[in-house]
């Protein structure tokens, strides 16, 4: 029987990614579903598209969790990945609001800002999934963001008051844990919640696609996790075809 997320917890003050912490684990063979890395800081952290991603010592969420995909096929890593942005978006929406949304793929917003992002790397030999490395930085108590070009959001910002990273993270797994359980017992409903929190359900939002600058009526996300948009016909985008111009 799979342990449950978080019965291990490694609390690390420094290190230059969890998520490679964490798949270093793996092909080391000392790692097994739920154990989790939490560091005060990270030195080198990834975001989406090569990015980095940036935490003040101390102020953030900065975890790592590796699980095993179930019984789930390749052609689902979509399907963990909705799940694991309910997660997130529960657990922060428990805090900070019903303004909380998941921008697709699996970025955290607020408002219209980015509280937080979700990176999923994985290990697929021949047709078996055989582990998910599941990166999250949540901003939390951080207030100041130079590095960066758009407009990021924190906890601490929304409700005014200062947490205990630490302390956050663990109940966040908690979170994890029964958005994995219903994961396990009806895996139909997981699209649909999502779609529920999708970010500009409904609405007009300006994209570019390649030279292409166009706008659509966001319709939510298929099961195969392309990006619904109506344009007077709908389309539907890959991850990393277009480029959300707001």
């Amino acid at each position: 029987m799979a342990k449950p997320i978080g019965a291990s917890f490694i609390e690390l003050r420094q290190v230059e990614s969890t998520n490679n912490y964490a798949m270093g684990m793996v092909h080391a063979r000392m790692a097994h579903h739920g154990l989790c890395v939490f560091a005060h800081q990270q030195t080198a952290g990834k975001g989406q598209r090569q990015k980095q991603w940036v935490s003040g010592t101390g102020k953030d969420i900065i975890l790592s969790l590796v699980v095993e995909p179930f019984a789930l096929a390749p052609s689902q890593q979509f399907l963990l990945s909705m799940t694991v942005a309910l997660g997130v978006y529960r657990f922060f929406n428990h805090y900070a609001g019903d303004e909380t949304s998941i921008k697709w793929p699996n970025d955290l917003y607020w408002r219209d800002r980015k509280a937080g992002g979700i990176l999923i790397e994985n290990i697929v030999q021949g047709h078996q999934w055989q582990w998910a490395v599941i990166g999250m930085g949540i901003n939390i108590n951080e207030t100041s963001f130079p590095e960066l070009n758009r407009r990021p959001v924190s906890l601490k910002q929304i409700t005014g008051r200062t947490f205990e990273p630490v302390t956050l993270a663990r109940e966040l797994l908690g979170y994890l844990q029964t958005a994995f359980d219903q994961l396990q017992s009806n895996p139909n409903s997981i699209l649909a919640d999502y779609n529920k929190a999708f970010f500009a359900l409904n609405q007009q939002v300006a994209f570019k696609q390649g030279s292409r600058h166009f706008s659509g009526i966001i319709k939510g996300v298929a099961p195969s996790g392309e990006l619904l948009v109506q344009t007077g016909v709908e389309e539907r985008f890959g991850m990393g075809e277009v480029e959300w111009l707001i």
